[in-house]
This record gives C-alpha cells, sequence and structure tokens, in this order.
C-alpha cells in the first residue's frame, strides 16, 4: 500500500492527468508529471512537471527513482516506457493491458478471441484485405490501428473503392474496417478494477457526439435495466481477461437493443467527468486508489448529471476558429443552477479541443438534462451536425 505523503508519476499531462493530480493532492500525495509539452494542463498543478519525451530514459529513470507509483492518462504511451517502469516501480495499469486497448487490430481480436460482444470486422493491412472485404461489412468505417482518437484518423466508406481509396490517404497504415451499425444510443461504463480483483462500476452512461467528438454525456443511462445490468458485466469482462487494475472505460453500441463492445479506454474516461460532481469517489480518486492499494471507493451517484464538452471553437466567432479569439462568456453558465464549469488552462484554442467542460446535476434527470441543454446553448454550442 502506497500511503500519503509518497510521490506519484504521472505519464501525459492533458486533462485527464490534471484532475488525477488534483485527487491525489486532495488525498495527500505529490504528483510528477512526464509530458513533452511544457504548458501541459497537469503539469502546471504538478509538483515537478518532467518535460520530456516518453522515451526519455534519464526522465524516465529520475521517476523510477523517486516516485512510488506510476499511472498514465492516455493510451498512446509507448508500452516499452511501462514495461521499463515496471522493473523499479508498481505501474497500473500494465503495459500488456494498455498495448491491448491502444492498437484496433489487438483490440478487436481480444474481444473476438474471448467472445466479448463486438460489430463485424475486417483486419486490413494490405490493399488485397480491402478488396477482399465482403460486400455485407458495407458500408463501414475505416479506423487506422494506431494513435485514432475523437474522430481522427477514420474515414466512412460505402464500398471496397472507397475503402482503398480511404486506406491509401491514410498512407497505407494498418487499420480496421467495421460495418456501420445501426445506433439506437452509445453507452459507456467506466469502472475501477484492484490488484485483489475488485471491482467497482459507476452507473452506464448515455453519449452523444458531434463531429466524432463527445458532445453530451447523460448519466445514468436512460435504458432497459437488462441493458444497464449487461455492460456492467460486459466490462467487468473485459478489466478481469485484461488483469487490469486501475480506472478503465469502455464504450457501447446499442443496436436493436443488443449490446457491441466499441472500443475500451485504458485510463479515465471523457464521459466520466461527471463522477467528479456527482458521485460518492469520483473516477480520478479510483484511479489514486488502484495505483496505491487502498480501498476503492463508493461509486455511487449522489445526483443526476449530464456532462457538456466545451470545445476550442467557442473562443471564435466562427465554428472552423479563423476568426478572431475572445474568452466565452462564462457568466451565462454561471447563471445556471446546479452547474459546474470545470476549464482546463489549455494555451491555445483550436476547433476540436477540449478545452473544459460543465455538469449539471440535480435530483430530477429531465429537468437536469433541460438546464444542461438551456446552457450548451446559451454558450453557443450549435445543434448543426452530430
Amino acid at each position: 500500500m502506497i500511503l500519503p505523503p509518497a510521490i506519484l508519476g504521472m505519464l501525459g499531462g492533458g486533462q485527464l492527468g490534471r484532475f488525477f493530480v488534483s485527487a491525489a493532492h486532495e488525498m495527500g500525495y505529490r504528483v510528477w508529471v512526464l509530458d513533452p509539452d511544457s504548458h501541459s494542463p497537469a503539469g502546471l498543478i504538478a509538483d515537478r512537471h518532467l518535460v520530456a519525451a516518453y522515451d526519455d530514459y534519464a526522465a524516465l529513470d529520475e521517476l523510477a527513482a523517486t516516485c512510488a507509483g506510476v499511472t498514465t492518462e492516455f493510451e498512446n504511451v509507448p508500452a516499452a516506457t511501462l514495461d521499463y517502469l515496471a522493473k523499479f516501480l508498481s505501474v497500473h495499469p500494465s503495459a500488456s493491458a494498455v498495448a491491448v486497448c491502444q492498437n484496433r487490430i489487438a483490440e478487436k481480436t481480444f474481444l473476438a478471441d474471448n467472445g466479448l460482444p463486438h460489430g463485424p470486422f475486417a483486419v486490413v493491412r494490405h490493399e488485397a484485405e480491402v478488396r477482399n472485404a465482403g460486400a455485407g461489412l458495407f458500408p463501414a468505417v475505416l479506423k487506422v490501428a494506431r494513435f485514432g482518437y475523437d474522430g481522427k484518423g477514420q474515414a466512412r466508406v460505402a464500398n471496397p473503392d472507397e475503402a482503398l481509396h480511404a486506406f491509401h490517404q491514410f498512407g497505407g497504415e494498418a487499420c480496421v474496417l467495421e460495418k456501420m451499425l445501426d445506433l439506437d444510443c452509445e453507452l459507456s461504463v467506466v469502472l475501477a478494477r484492484d490488484e485483489a480483483g475488485n471491482v467497482r462500476c459507476f452507473d452506464p452512461c448515455e453519449n452523444r457526439h458531434r463531429h466524432g467528438i463527445l458532445d453530451v454525456t447523460i448519466a445514468p443511462a436512460g435504458v432497459a435495466a437488462a441493458l444497464i445490468a449487461r455492460a456492467r458485466e460486459v466490462a467487468g469482462q473485459i478489466a478481469g481477461k485484461l488483469g487490469y487494475v486501475g480506472t478503465l472505460g469502455v464504450e457501447f453500441f446499442v443496436c436493436g437493443g443488443a449490446l457491441y463492445v466499441n472500443e475500451m479506454a485504458p485510463r479515465p474516461h471523457n464521459s466520466g467527468h461527471h463522477t467528479i460532481d456527482a458521485c460518492v469517489t469520483s473516477q480520478y480518486e479510483q484511479q489514486v486508489r488502484a495505483l496505491c492499494g487502498l480501498p476503492l471507493g463508493e461509486p455511487r451517484a449522489h445526483s443526476a448529471a449530464v456532462m457538456v464538452n466545451l470545445l476550442g471553437e467557442l473562443w471564435y466567432d466562427d465554428a472552423h476558429a479563423s476568426s478572431t479569439y475572445r474568452e466565452p462568456d462564462w457568466s451565462v453558465l454561471h447563471a445556471v443552477p446546479n452547474l459546474r464549469l470545470h476549464l482546463y488552462a489549455k494555451h491555445h484554442a483550436r476547433a476540436g479541443r477540449k478545452m473544459g467542460h460543465f455538469t449539471v446535476i440535480g435530483d430530477d434527470a429531465e429537468k437536469t438534462l433541460a438546464a444542461a441543454l438551456h446552457g450548451r446553448a446559451a454558450i453557443g454550442i450549435r445543434d448543426d451536425e452530430r
């Protein structure tokens, strides 16, 4: 068990890392952040910020010599970095678990091999595999296997010719070709798992996207109880099969009342932001607890909640962030009762960049959603295209 005032290490300096630092500080820990961006949000509030690449072994040796445990806030930290650090100190989640989640081919193969629900897909490494994809797989989405997120590295394709064009546009990188499903809705489950295999799930959430990026999260999801139970069950199975320790996000598609795993995130999840304001224990405190070997906290929600992402285009007069920069009028959000605003201190706003979020909490789910959507409209988020 790692106890305060021990130093914890965080690989990655984004907003998820920033919330981890805040949670760790509240619990009495100190935190060192390793991130190559000197302006990283987590680095700004860390006890020390090592401005270095994730494969900078001098910086890794400093972490190993000083920290009692290390975790990560995004899945693209090289697995070799996690493996290296694990020789010297506690590292959660493990390199093997992160490696599955950071590669869509490995992820889909993991789901298939373990009998977990997933949509039809094909692995694409060569042109021939595009041409040989069955007609039943189309229309589809072609996704690069590595480094794609928030709609990046993805293309909708109606037939093999379009898929081949997209494959060339992606530079012939390894991809997965996923059949487009007719969605009822999208859900996510955020959970924490400790080394003893204990699992604590937050209530499954409904997620709505805009331009391929998460727009609104509604907690709890207003779907059938059987679907809620199944989502919890599958997420727990995934964590167990991975031997996962830490906070994990699992995204699901719901199609015709059936549940399909979309992808896994080996870290806290954007759809779990509301747990800061609406739950007994946040997803970030759970990450600290799992890393340090503390008993996991109670994930129970004390309020209904709706979270809305705030993207960089709000800092400009047009949706493409090409006009004059100006700070949004936050007073319109502060006027909404029970609204909690969280800004990430990122140094530059650009279209599609997650700059902050707000969460509205309340006792009545419908009224809470209405208040959040009012705030969303007031700050200037348009319902043009999803």
